[in-house]
């Protein structure tokens, strides 16, 4: 088996989740179809509740911001009668079923579809999918004295709902924090630095494993280690880009440094 050593400065390691502790097709396949063939159902049994309505509003302002784009779908504004809550419902429904087609990511699609998962997850309808040999690396990182965390372009919610309620239990204990696009985009060399910041160490203290090689570079730049993961169903990466990173395709190839 081909491996991987830490090298002695790393004291954190940061994680993707997409095609590095997960599945891709656990999003794909699981995550997004859920948010598609449930929204109407769901729009329908939430509501009379405030934090449905604000989904709404959001969803509607992003519609009006959107008016520009060619087949947007605008969202109705709200009446008294039941039918008219019948054609705004139908109108999110298409506007959500749109931006997701356009696989956008604004903030408001975001809200509404954290709010679903969270619902689907506490119900047990959704579990977070984990490859098998991620978590007990993660437990052998921790017992040699490795803080781990996540980085993600999915919310910070939506990342510990993930772990929170997996196919292997609650694995929140397994990290010390999250990170998501609020600390700045993956491809952004700025953004790591921002993470090293935020917990207290320098750059070369950290090793990122990613599956994007434009993160992997983006993190480089920043002084951060980077192997690249390469799982089943991830994209192809090209000979260049395989000559230039450390490539593993499980956690299991990662070896720790002897630590004196």
């Amino acid at each position: 088996m081909v491996l991987y050593t830490v090298p002695p400065s790393v004291s954190a390691i940061l994680l993707d989740i997409e095609g590095t502790t997960t599945p891709i097709t656990f999003v794909k396949d699981v995550l997004f179809p859920f948010i598609k063939d449930n929204v109407k159902d769901y729009l329908r049994d939430h509501w009379e509740e405030e934090q449905c309505q604000e989904d709404v509003r959001q969803l509607r302002k992003q519609a009006q911001t959107d008016s520009h784009l060619e087949g947007h779908v605008p969202i109705p504004c709200l009446s008294e009668n039941q039918a008219d809550t019948d054609r705004v419902i139908q109108g999110v429904v298409h506007n959500v079923h749109w931006q997701m087609s356009m696989d956008r990511k604004t903030t408001a699609l975001k809200q509404l579809q954290g709010h679903m998962w969270r619902s689907a997850y506490v119900t047990g309808q959704v579990k977070g999918e984990v490859y098998g040999d991620v978590v007990p690396a993660i437990q052998k990182w921790r017992e040699a004295g490795l803080k781990v965390y996540i980085y993600s372009s999915g919310s910070i919610e939506a990342q510990k709902l993930l772990f929170q309620y997996s196919i292997e239990g609650d694995l929140l204990k397994l990290f010390d924090g999250n990170f998501d696009t609020t600390i700045g985009h993956k491809i952004e060399s700025e953004s790591y630095q921002n993470i090293a910041r935020s917990i207290k160490c320098s750059a070369e203290n950290i090793l990122f494993l990613t599956d994007v090689t434009k993160e992997a570079k983006a993190a480089n730049e920043a002084g951060v280690h980077v192997a690249v993961v390469v799982r089943p169903g991830n994209a192809a990466l090209t000979d260049e880009e395989k000559s230039s990173y450390h490539l593993i395709t499980s956690f299991k190839e990662i070896a720790l440094s002897i630590r004196r």
